[in-house]
């Protein structure tokens, strides 16, 4: 997401103006796609994804429309169930995507989207706030955007309450994409930086039940693996973000800090040793790693020989997960989530 802001920062310096097609929850059973986003530009080409589909074509028409208008419009959707499955999204295909409008003559779009960049280069935590006065239909829509700082810092100009803004950025829409609708105005909450990012290593079958599930409850979620035919968009859709790593050998640079936690999940026990020694080291709030306990001591003991502390090893959970007597991978999924969350809430 952090890239797909940048180039929407140049298209603005560039003085192009843009639509941002962003997929909004509606009926409280939100598509997996939620927070999904995509810029199309004056020649139809866009950047991102919505998650494809009928829907992303549809929206496509839509800016194309917007475009010429100038205008801003809130469109409902109801997909069928081969649409579902095709862009992997649970709890239903309903929701609604907003056609953004961007004016690239406005001066006060170029200060938002440029503060965007540099809260989510420098890992800030803030709200990107949009406000619709006219709730009803597709028709044009009086759109409004400022950022919220968490000391309550507004940037941006808008005729709201700020107490409303302050309430906004509380409760659900403190950690996950949330619209709400408060004297006939419509706010929609995106925060610019989840509560913590989520590091999957491995994007096997229980990777892909984690990743929903972590997005779902307001991570940041980032999988790696260094099988392409796996870390990719047919097995996991946006908002998840992929890498597709030379080696589990030597990780990138994953700026990995207290708002980190690693789930160590590879396709095998030497793999997962390989990742564990060279995160064990690092500041993450949360590092846990799948397997037995016959397979957890053996890595154990290795580590301890190499020169780790047991401080060190006590720290990780092995076996992963909430003790819920998980088996398939959609249960082991929901119990490291819920482990997350746990550590998380008491963090």
């Amino acid at each position: 997401m952090e890239e797909l802001y940048k180039e929407m920062v140049k298209l603005l310096q560039k003085e192009e103006s843009f639509v941002v097609a962003t997929i909004f929850d509606k009926t409280g059973s939100a598509p997996r796609t939620a927070g999904a986003k995509m810029v199309v530009r004056n020649d139809g080409s866009i950047i991102g994804t919505i998650g494809g589909g009928r829907l992303e074509a549809d929206a496509i028409d839509l800016a194309k429309k917007s475009l010429s208008l100038k205008q801003t419009v809130m469109q409902s959707f109801d997909l069928t169930h081969n649409d579902v499955a095709s862009m992997d999204m649970i709890c239903g295909g309903k929701g609604e995507v907003l056609i953004d409008f961007i004016d690239a003559q406005d001066e006060n779009n170029r200060m938002i989207y440029e503060t965007v960049v540099k809260i989510q280069e420098k890992r800030e935590k803030a709200w990107f706030i949009t406000v619709l006065d006219n709730v009803s239909g597709t028709s044009n829509l009086r759109c409004q955007q400022c950022i919220v700082k968490p000391d309550k810092t507004l940037i941006g100009k808008i005729d709201c309450d700020p107490y409303i803004l302050e309430k906004l950025i509380t409760g659900p829409a403190k950690i996950s994409i949330h619209a709400e609708v408060i004297d006939n105005q419509r706010f929609l909450v995106e925060p610019l930086r989840p509560e913590g990012t989520v590091y999957i290593f491995g994007a096997g079958h229980v990777s892909q039940r984690i990743a929903p599930l972590s997005e779902t409850v307001g991570f940041r979620t980032v999988v790696l693996d260094d099988r392409e035919e796996y870390a990719n968009r047919s097995r996991f859709s946006e908002p998840t973000e992929l890498m597709a790593i030379d080696s589990f050998n030597k990780l990138p640079n994953l700026h990995i800090d207290e708002d980190s936690y690693l789930v160590i999940v590879t396709r095998g026990h030497l793999y997962d040793k390989v990742v564990l020694e060279q995160v064990l080291r690092s500041n993450a709030k949360y590092i846990g790693m799948i397997g037995s306990k016959s397979k957890r001591d053996k890595i154990f003991t290795q580590l301890l020989n190499q020169g780790y502390t047991k401080e060190e090893i006590k720290s990780v959970y092995s076996p992963i997960g909430t003790s819920i007597g998980a088996e398939t991978p959609e249960e082991i999924a929901v119990s490291i989530v819920g482990e997350l969350i746990k550590v998380r809430s008491e963090g």
